[in-house]
């Protein structure tokens, strides 16, 4: 039978035309699943094998710092009398600064700095970067099983017996975290990841059991997204007159102060935290000429930083949440205890006097009142 000729032909075309359908399927089916896993965005489980130390576990202290630790005086007080077994201590630094006896007082200090720091701007996506360096960097070693981040403005309230007694005594950590819907920070671009639900605001000085360090260390969905879509708006520029108006009709957010805790609210773990900061910091509102009021920390100074203020400090055993109309009690596995274990932004003066100055010399400033 002599066989239509053209027959190769069109069959090679159905084959063709079958290939690209199935491919076309595939590709569909692909692109719905990538959508769905990121709408509906479900961390991997992070490997806690070594999350449940048996040797002598540690306090992680992280310094944030700006070049060198301008307290260190301060602190070599406090570390002067802890086991050293009970803590370790990384400084993320500006690159290629070195903490050794040319730039420190304090030998507890040498040699702590990470080798691998970054270029850090204030209200940019670097300042959680750093954070996530000083996270790694201490999460290599099993013993350290909480992860403290502090400034160098930052000074101790208590000696170290006690602050690592607070720490370790609670099975939570301590994220300072609350809705924000009034400041217009959550960017609409973000809700294909981040819905606005999960968007939260709070202090960027936390405490962390090391689960939720490594949830915070090796999160590799949300940070992307805070990188591209939330940056701080421009700061204004008197030679740019009304241009100014211009630039601060851009959308404005800062990194620090949302990402810890919109990360750990995405994956659920809330009802892990004691919802509140343990490092004390005073707000005050501010104005220029040529800027909106917004708050700014306050800054303790020689005359300020008197035993009246760090007594205050002491005694504040809860923190209102107005955007929640919530009063969060400050306790540690259900016993009330005062709320604040460190205190920021103290100058170096600020720092001196409490050294020096009359009976608040380093044994009080350090003096365990409230027993465990």
């Amino acid at each position: 039978m002599r066989r239509k000729r053209g027959a190769p032909s069109s069959d090679k075309n159905l084959n063709l035309w079958l290939i690209w359908k199935l491919a076309l399927v595939l590709s569909f089916i692909f692109l719905v699943i990538a959508l769905v896993r990121i709408q509906f965005y479900s961390p991997l489980p992070v490997d806690d094998d070594d999350d449940v130390f048996e040797g002598n576990p540690r306090v992680a202290f992280m310094f944030l710092v700006r070049r060198d630790l301008p307290l260190d005086f301060l602190w070599q007080t406090f570390y002067e009398n802890a086991d050293a077994d009970n803590y370790s201590i990384y400084i993320h630094s500006e690159p290629g600064f070195v903490f050794d006896e040319t730039t420190t007082r304090s030998s507890f200090f040498y040699a702590r700095h990470l080798t691998n720091s970054i270029k850090v701007g204030w209200g940019e996506s670097s300042m959680i970067e750093a954070e996530r360096l000083l996270l790694r960097a201490a999460l290599e070693n099993p013993a350290n099983q909480r992860f403290v981040l502090l400034s160098d403005s930052c000074v101790p309230l208590y000696n170290f017996s006690y602050s690592y007694n607070y720490l370790m005594g609670s099975s939570k950590s301590f994220v300072d975290s609350f809705l924000d819907m009034k400041e217009g920070r959550y960017n609409p671009r973000m809700s294909s990841v981040i819905p606005m639900r999960k968007w939260r605001k709070g202090s960027q000085w936390i405490a962390l059991v090391r689960s939720h360090a490594k949830v915070v260390a090796y999160d590799g969905v949300v940070f992307p997204v805070f990188k591209k879509l939330c940056k701080r708006r421009p700061p204004l520029d008197v030679s740019k007159g009304k241009q100014n108006l211009n630039l601060q009709k851009q959308h404005n957010c800062i990194p620090d102060e949302h990402y810890v805790q919109t990360l750990l609210a995405m994956n659920d773990l809330e009802g892990e935290l004691e919802r509140r900061t343990v490092t004390y910091t005073s707000w005050i509102q501010s104005a220029t000429n040529m800027e909106t009021k917004g708050w700014h920390p306050v800054t303790y100074s020689y005359a300020s930083a008197n035993p009246q203020q760090i007594k205050r400090m002491k005694g504040i055993n809860h923190v209102y949440y107005e955007t929640e109309h919530r009063t969060e009690w400050c306790k540690s596995n259900a016993v009330l205890f005062p709320c604040f274990l460190f205190a920021r932004k103290f100058s170096r003066d600020g720092a001196m006097r409490l050294l020096t100055q009359g009976n608040f010399d380093a044994s009080a400033l350090l003096h365990t009142t409230t027993s465990r």
